[in-house]
Formats: structure tokens, sequence, C-alpha cells
């Protein structure tokens, strides 16, 4: 049976294993967003003491020291604003991690793409808020930019770079939803991400979704996915999205897949970010530092800070300290401390009222699955930071079959329904035989 624990991370510390750090390595931009959570105040120069190539180097080199399945998304500001970009996900990719960048699209030219593409990159998130001009333009702040954003999405289609669309619902695009996910499938796009506002920064003064419309959209993006088997439909920042599938079907693939380590908040416990100047912090929306990697070693902030600790082992306070959905979801923990609570408060935004039922446990399946030998190989040569995903979607798969063991033909039927030919990876990864 092939293990996918990290090397030199003992077994009591796998569940706090780093899947996804984002490093934000400008607060420079070409826009001025309405919701951006950095409040962008140097958005032509940076900040004096941004972090060095080195620095970011040095990080990915701690990264790589203790596994290669952590993916790596560096944003920014405008991460493509800086001429230097390509030589840190050069050595990211060298060191065999997944290396993404996050932005808004406007400046991904023909050329970026290909230097991009040359650099090592898996792919991009692109910012897309709207199909109107009208709209996306004045969110972003800047005229013209939905035309630009959309050229370079085309770029990317052109040179086959892999490309995920970032979608932030707000009450005046709630309605949208269907148009742009039309859009992503249209377009190619592996992913859409539906993020969800949490007043920081420039977010402070943006329209915000009532808690009953966050509701009706995250039950949207339920339904989607089920319309949608090729387009992976998620929300980010919207760990209610697991109460609501469980609600809806408690044997449902998503309960199956995901868990309590997929769509619920992973904040301090399975993802955190780095600040231009070197701040650690649990998510991009809790602004309290957990240490600076100026002072001690990245790894030494994330195995070791108290705040980090106590996300992993939240003693969850109010309406979500009573709720029997506590485990699946747990509330957003950025939400209660942005207005001025606790950490561990109740997450204002959730219109659900516990009903003094037991705690609902995270789906379990009811038999072992065993995995093939040749499936285990095939799955060996999968990406790490895939490799967890895939293994657990191919369980759920052969659960669904009415089967107990993984097979290499159930990985390859699995993959080419989710991906078709347009893969993730490399065609070989999948094709090399033990």
């Amino acid at each position: 049976m092939f293990n996918l624990t990290s090397k030199h991370l003992p077994p009591e510390r796998q569940h706090d294993e780093l899947f996804l750090l984002a490093i934000n390595i400008t607060r420079r931009c070409n826009l001025a967003c309405e919701h951006c959570y950095l409040d962008a105040d140097t958005l032509k120069n940076g900040s004096a003491n941004e972090l060095s190539v080195a620095e970011v180097n040095q990080i990915l080199d701690q990264l790589a020291s203790r596994s290669t399945q952590t993916m790596v998304v560096l944003t920014g500001g405008e991460p493509l604003a800086r001429t230097d970009l390509e030589e840190m996900l050069a050595h990211g990719s060298a060191l065999g991690l997944a290396m993404v960048v996050g932005t808004n699209g406007t400046l991904l030219t023909a050329r970026r793409v290909s230097r991009l593409k040359e650099a090592g990159v898996l792919g991009v998130g692109i910012s897309v808020d709207s199909l109107l001009n009208t709209y996306h333009d004045h969110f972003r702040g800047l005229p013209g930019s939905l035309s630009k954003t959309l050229a370079g999405i085309e770029h990317c289609r052109t040179q086959n770079l892999s490309f995920q669309i970032h979608f932030t619902v707000t009450r005046n695009n709630y309605h949208e939803l269907d148009q742009i996910i039309e859009f992503a499938h249209t377009k190619g796009a592996r992913v859409i991400n539906f993020f969800f506002l949490i007043c920081t920064g420039r977010a402070e003064s943006a329209s915000d979704l009532s808690p009953e419309q966050y509701e009706q959209v995250l039950k949207q993006i339920i339904n989607a996915q089920a319309q949608y088997p090729e387009l992976i439909v998620r929300p980010r920042c919207a760990p209610h999205y697991k109460r609501i599938a469980h609600q809806l079907n408690p044997r449902s693939a998503i309960n199956r897949v995901s868990g309590s380590e997929g769509d619920g908040c992973i904040a301090g416990s399975h993802y955190c970010r780095i600040t231009p100047e070197g701040d650690v912090t649990a998510c991009p929306y809790i602004e309290q530092a957990a240490g600076n990697i100026h002072k001690q070693s990245f790894l030494s902030i994330w195995d070791d800070a108290p705040d980090f600790k106590q996300l992993r082992n939240p003693q969850l306070k109010g309406a979500c300290g009573k709720c029997e959905y506590q485990k699946l979801c747990g509330g957003c923990r950025a939400r209660p401390v942005a207005l001025g609570g606790d950490l561990m408060a109740a997450d204002p935004f959730c219109a659900y009222v516990p009903q003094g039922q037991a705690i609902i446990e995270p789906y379990a399946s009811e038999q072992l699955i065993q995995w093939q030998t040749q499936a285990s190989e095939r799955l060996s040569h999968i990406p790490g930071f895939l490799q967890k995903m895939i293994k657990k979607r191919a369980e759920a798969y052969v659960q669904e079959l009415g089967e107990s063991t993984v097979k290499a033909e159930h990985l390859s039927a699995m993959i080419s329904n989710r991906f078709g030919q347009n893969l993730p990876f490399s065609k070989p990864d999948m094709d090399n035989k033990p």
C-alpha cells in the first residue's frame, strides 16, 4: 500500500500538515479593488521591506525539506508587478513544489504567460467578478480591466497554461453564478472558486450578502457541482458549505471526499499566509501575526504558534460551540475577529440555529477500502499535492460502485471523467507502469 504521509512529519503531527501556503510577495497592484484585504496603500511602489527572492526561496527550501505536497500560491497585491516572480517560481518548481500564481489577469500578456510556463508554474488563478464590464471594472477600480483579464485568459488557453476562475460573491453579483460557471466551463477552466467577503481592508466598505443569501448561494454551488462533474465548483472562506451539504445529503460524495479537512475552515490547521513583510497569519483576513520569518524559521512558526495550536484544537464559543455541525463546519474564525470578537467566538454570518443534537462526526466509510498494487503505483506517479485529493475521490468512487478495492482502471476512468484529456499533470504520470 502506498504511503501518503509527509517525510519528516511524525504520525501524531499529520493532522497539522500544511496543504496550502499563500505568500503575498508584494503590496503593489495596478488595480484598486473594493474588497482588497491588503488595503494596498502602496500600490505604486510596494512596501520598503517586502520579501526578497532569497527570503521567499528560503521559505520554499524549508517546505520542501519536510514535504513537497504543499501547494504554494504566490499572490499580492498583484504578483505580476514583480519582475522577479519567475525566479521564485523556478526555484519552487525545481524543488518539486506545486507553484501557482493568484492574479487579476490584466498583466497576463502572451509573453508573460510564456515566461511563467518556462519557470514551471503549475497554473494561475484569475479573478473575474462579473461578465459585465460595468460591474467588474467598478469593483476592480480600473476601466477596461475586464477586457484585459479576458485577454489574459485567452493567452492561457492558447498556450495551454492551466487556470482557475476566482469569483468574489457580493449581493450585487450573486445573481450571475450560473453565467460565470458556464463561462468557466466553456473557457476550459479546471476550477471555479467562489470567495465570500470578510470585512477587512477595503472590504469594510464593500457590499456583502445577507446570511440568507449566503445560504442560497452555497446551495446553488452544491447543485452546480452535480451539473458540471468535469469542473471543480467550490466555495472558499465558506465553511458553512459542509453543513449545508450534509443537510442536503449526509452520504453525498462531497461529504465522503472532504471530511473535516476539506471544505471547512483550514486556517492555521492546514493553511496560512505570509505577508510581504514576513508576518505569518492563519489566513489573509486574520491580521494578528503568529510570528515573523525575519525572527524565526517559518516551520517553527507553523509548528508552534499558539494561535495555530488553538485553531487545530478549537474550543468554540457561543452558537458555534453548541452546534451539532461544529466538526464539519466550525464557522469562519476571521469574521468574529473582524468584528472585534474572540477567535473562538460564534460566526456572525451563520443563519443556522443549533438544534441541541449530538455532534455530527465527519463521514466515515463503513468499509475499509483496499488498493490494488498497480493502482497504488499509479497514484505514486501523480504530483504530491494531488495525491490525497485523488485518493479520497477514488475511494468514494469505488464505494458508489459497490466495490471495495481501488483498481488501476478505476483511477483511469475517474480522472478521465473529471479532466478528460486536459489533465492537471502529464499523461506519463498515469501511464507509468510498475
